[in-house]
């Protein structure tokens, strides 16, 4: 399956979640019910998972942390903050970075409609 694919099954999951939950609680809340939600799709998600830093010719394990990873392939970082900034597209280009991933979805739960809350995110060449 592809990242675009992989994709659309995570931003169909998001918006059930956001429709059920609406805007206002925790990101643990959202990412719990999001990852309950892929697994019920039979995709391999994994939570919370380790991202270490390779610095020259060390490997530095600082507690980075990717939110989820589909099928790893896709990153999510989940927010639920009243907007999205810049710092929140840095962090998850380096985690795309770091673990060499080509595609992030950053998503805000935390508005009235799903879809202004979700930045599709690119690393290197992804074809449509």
């Amino acid at each position: 399956m592809s990242e675009n694919e992989i994709s659309k099954i995570i931003i169909g999951c998001a918006l059930v979640v956001h429709k059920q939950l609406g805007p206002g609680l925790l990101e643990s809340a959202y990412k719990e019910c999001l990852f309950y939600k892929l697994q019920q799709e039979s995709l391999f998600v994994e939570k919370e998972k380790p991202m270490p830093l390779v610095f020259e010719d060390i490997k530095l394990e600082c507690g980075y942390r990717i939110d989820l990873l589909v099928e790893n392939k896709v990153v999510i970082e989940l927010k639920s903050v009243e907007s999205l900034t810049d710092v929140h597209l840095a962090q998850t280009l380096t985690y795309m970075k770091l673990g060499g991933y080509k595609l992030g979805l950053l998503i805000n739960f935390n508005v009235a409609l799903l879809k202004q809350g979700i930045k599709r995110v690119i690393n290197g060449d992804l074809k449509h």
